[in-house]
């Protein structure tokens, strides 16, 4: 992966490409760009640097329908549903994130995120991107539902993450959008710093996802191209209970290092 520029331009508001593409997560507006939300503030020199090879400051989600970009990951059906997300057709009726007192995170069977690069042979690795993954499953779950108030969206998030995702997923709200697909999280990496933080990098492909159009129904298939991938630079934060809460999280889209 290459490094890129560690000041990119993500702080705007709206826009993602994800379906649309969604809007950018840290990218909020969801005019025609993928679904990234932007976040409103960059990520730490040291993460930059301890994350060394990957990182342009990118944030998590996009789609490539009408939207912004907001969060999103790699993916594999089984390892989203594992991870993450059950589709609400087949929810399971003991997942782990029930049986351990977490929120349980549905997605209707229409979309999808899927979460590449789950185990590194380090549990605590595995633990900060198995948070990282459900911190992005929990937006795309407010959005999914239409619901800023879903138990998972401040379960996973906090701080300047969760503020900003709360603008990125009203972006879509307020303009009654919605996306379909499958967005799938890959180069997914680890840095962590000391007991209680980590800094992770990853990028998403929003190639297979769309946003959709509540009132019409209609769904907005952008073509692929370069604005498809998006790039992400997050920071966790272990909290009393032993949850890797996302704190921050800066995107860009079109960045080099996720270009297939």
């Amino acid at each position: 992966m290459t490094t890129a520029d560690p000041t990119p331009s993500v702080l705007q508001q709206p826009t993602r490409d994800r379906r649309a593409r969604r809007p950018d997560h840290r990218d909020v507006d969801i005019t025609g760009e993928r679904r990234v939300p932007a976040l409103s503030a960059r990520i730490p020199r040291p993460f930059i640097a301890g994350a060394a090879g990957a990182v342009a400051v990118f944030l998590l989600t996009g789609c490539g329908d009408g939207g912004g970009d907001a969060r999103a990951g790699g993916k594999s059906a089984g390892v989203v549903n594992s991870i993450s997300a059950s589709p609400a057709s087949a929810r399971p009726t003991a997942s782990r994130t029930a049986a351990t007192g977490r929120p349980e995170i549905a997605f209707p069977s229409t979309a999808k995120n899927v979460f590449e690069d789950t185990k590194t042979g380090d549990a605590t690795k595995d633990a900060v991107l198995a948070d990282s993954a459900l911190s992005v499953n929990s937006v795309d779950e407010a959005i999914l539902t239409g619901s800023t108030s879903t138990k998972a969206l401040g379960f996973y998030n906090t701080g300047k993450a969760l503020n900003a995702s709360i603008t990125f997923i009203n972006g879509y709200l307020n303009k009654k959008d919605t996306w379909i697909g499958e967005t799938r999280f890959f180069d997914r990496k680890v840095t962590l710093s000391g007991a209680d933080k980590a800094y992770v990098t990853y990028c998403s492909d929003e190639s297979k996802s769309f946003i959709k159009y509540r009132t019409t129904g209609k769904v907005n298939r952008t073509p692929t191209t370069s604005q498809s991938y998006v790039l992400y630079h997050t920071v966790l934060a272990k909290n009393a209970d032993g949850v890797w809460q996302t704190s921050d999280i800066v995107s860009n889209r079109g960045d080099q290092a996720c270009q297939p």
